[in-house]
């Protein structure tokens, strides 16, 4: 895991594959719109270690920082259902 807040031992490979999966969507917009870390960080307000935190899919990062950060770069996160158990 990266450095910075660790999270539950607990987390599951589901959970943690869809944390990485929406920081590599984050890091592609955002190379896609020309920005650098730096600039993303402005934006959102935050540090731009967060900003690498982040596209790196370390879990221990805020969602309101996550979703911030996507939303910057027009992907929304659909609405989540619950799946059958």
């Amino acid at each position: 895991m990266a450095q910075g807040k660790r999270i539950s031992t607990d987390i599951g490979d589901d959970a943690l594959h869809t944390i990485q999966t929406l920081g590599a969507a984050a890091k592609a917009a955002r190379l896609a719109a020309g920005e650098g870390q730096a600039a993303a960080a402005a934006r959102l307000g935050v540090h731009v270690q967060t900003i690498g935190r982040i596209e790196s899919g370390e879990p221990g990062v805020s969602v309101g920082h996550m979703v911030g950060l996507l939303a910057l770069y027009g992907i929304c996160v659909q609405p989540l259902q619950a799946r059958g158990r």
